[in-house]
C-alpha cells in the first residue's frame, strides 16, 4: 500500500476504492477507528465462518466495540471489548461459546494485537421467530 499525503491526512487506493485517513474525522477515518474496525470486523467475519462450519443456523451478527484509551500514553488503545449480538432461532449458548474460542484463535487482527491490546468478548442471543 502506498499512502500519499494530502492537506489534511493521507490517502491510498484500494481495490474497493479510495481510503482517506486523517487525525481529524472531518477529513477521513481516524487511525484508531480503522484499528478498532479491523479487529471487530475480522472477528465478526471469522465468527460467521465458524458458525457456518459448525452448521449453526443464524440470521444476523452485530458487533459492538467498546474502546478504552490511555490519554497519558499517547492516547493509545489499551482495551477493546467486542460484544456479539447473534440473531437466530434455537441457538445453543454452549456452541456459541465454543465458536467464540475458535474465532479468537483464528482472527488475524486479534492475534496481531493480543500482546499489546487487551481484547475481551461477550455475546448475547436474540431469538427470532
Amino acid at each position: 500500500m502506498i499512502f500519499n499525503m494530502t492537506e489534511n491526512g493521507f490517502v491510498t487506493e484500494c481495490a474497493y476504492g479510495e481510503l482517506t485517513v486523517s487525525g481529524d474525522d472531518q477529513y477521513g477515518f481516524r487511525p484508531y477507528q480503522l484499528l478498532v474496525s479491523s479487529i471487530a470486523v475480522c472477528s465478526g467475519g471469522v465468527l460467521r465462518k465458524v458458525l457456518e462450519r459448525m452448521r449453526i443456523s443464524f440470521q444476523d451478527i452485530k458487533v459492538q466495540a467498546e474502546v478504552e484509551r490511555n490519554e497519558k500514553e499517547a492516547n493509545r488503545i489499551e482495551k477493546i471489548h467486542l460484544h456479539f449480538v447473534i440473531l437466530g432461532e434455537d441457538l445453543n449458548e454452549t456452541k456459541i461459546e465454543k465458536a467464540l474460542v475458535v474465532t479468537r484463535k483464528n482472527c488475524a487482527m486479534v492475534q496481531s494485537v493480543k500482546d499489546s491490546i487487551e481484547i475481551t468478548e461477550s455475546f448475547e442471543i436474540k431469538e427470532t421467530k
